[in-house]
């Protein structure tokens, strides 16, 4: 894998050079080929109490990280150089700490701005329900141009989240504010999707809005069915196959191999949106880590995943083109009128 890496990473630095695009971690700016191996939909720690609940994180950093990092060490030792953490506010981001684990660990990790409308609007700060698009849109462009909470820590995408069937009317109100900071910045729009159809309907407004396709990236896109993943995917939207675990590798070995039969693996993400959520019994607080079927994180795509995907017959440059060609890609900002300094 570090092999792999080294080889590409090269590639990748030649053909960006000649761009202005980058690559916006805690950080700061990264060139496109610096990201490497790269999981897209991971998280660190979120908080599942509710929007405005408690002051949040509630945890002590020195927690946090003598539960996390050595993970995250783990991590990066197997050859992984990069992870995107898509926790939003008002659901548990915590910025600080994902610099210095960032910092302490080697590893490239990108925030988010915006806002998760999922799970019946819980994590909803009540303004968005009195504002208008353009409103929260400028909510978010400021922590673009000034960094998240005083940090200087900017967003590497926009981190949305919707349930199933079409928008409602406050889902759509949040893809028209990301998307116009999209237009603005460059930045990404990650989508949270409960199924097919709200897929197909966050195409509808970015097509209506003239927002490029390639902007969108549908996350747990293993909601939908091989054809809409075909469908949305042929039309220039990201694939992200979030959620690989242990329990499941096999469903989703036959979901990468439909979409490589009609040639499309240069549009597909994958990841195992592991994490530890923060848990509050009686005021004692622990991390926990997420039940979705990987009992350590991070490790069913590079130990079961990817040697599964090998035996049914995918090659090490198609792995590659999943794992390190498509992220910097997929995540890359060209920069606008607006300049970030940082």
């Amino acid at each position: 894998m570090r092999l792999v890496y080294l080889l590409f990473s090269a590639l990748l630095l030649v053909s960006c050079n000649s761009s202005r695009t980058y690559v916006m971690s805690v950080q700061g700016k990264l060139k496109p080929g610096k990201l490497g191996p790269t999981l897209v939909h991971e998280h660190i720690t979120t908080d599942f109490i509710g929007a405005e609940k408690v002051k949040q994180p509630q945890y002590e950093q020195d927690l946090a990280s003598s539960t996390i990092l050595p993970h995250l060490e783990a991590l990066k030792a197997r050859g992984i150089n990069t992870l995107v953490e898509c926790t939003p506010n008002h659901i548990g981001r915590d910025v600080r700490l994902l610099q210095s684990l960032s910092e302490r660990s080697g590893l490239n990790i990108l925030t988010n701005t915006g806002y998760y409308a999922a799970v019946d609007k819980k994590y909803l700060p009540q303004h968005v329900f009195e504002e208008d698009a353009a409103t929260i849109s400028a909510r978010w462009e400021k922590e673009w141009t000034d960094g998240i909470e005083g940090s200087g820590i900017r967003p590497g995408f926009i981190k949305l989240g919707v349930g199933r069937g079409p928008l409602d009317a406050v889902e759509e109100k949040l893809l028209v504010a990301g998307i116009m900071l999209s237009k603005k910045s460059g930045l990404p729009i990650y989508v949270h999707t409960g199924d097919g159809a709200a897929a197909q309907s966050e195409y509808e407004i970015i097509s209506r809005e003239e927002l490029a396709p390639e902007r969108l990236i549908w996350v747990h896109a293993q909601n939908g069915t091989d054809a809409e993943r075909i469908a949305l995917a042929q039309k220039g939207v990201w694939i992200s196959l979030d959620g690989v675990s242990a329990t499941r590798v096999d469903q989703y070995v036959e979901m990468i191999l439909a979409l490589k039969e009609k040639d499309l693996l240069s549009r597909l993400l994958i990841s195992h949106d592991d994490g530890w959520s923060v848990e509050n019994q009686k005021g004692e607080i622990s991390l926990k880590l997420f039940g979705n079927g990987n009992e350590i994180p991070y490790r069913t795509i590079s130990e079961q995943l990817i040697p599964e995907l090998k035996k049914r017959g995918l090659t090490a440059r198609e792995l590659d083109q999943i794992l390190i060609k498509n992220p910097p890609k997929a995540l890359g900002i060209t920069p606008s009128s607006r300049k970030v300094d940082r």
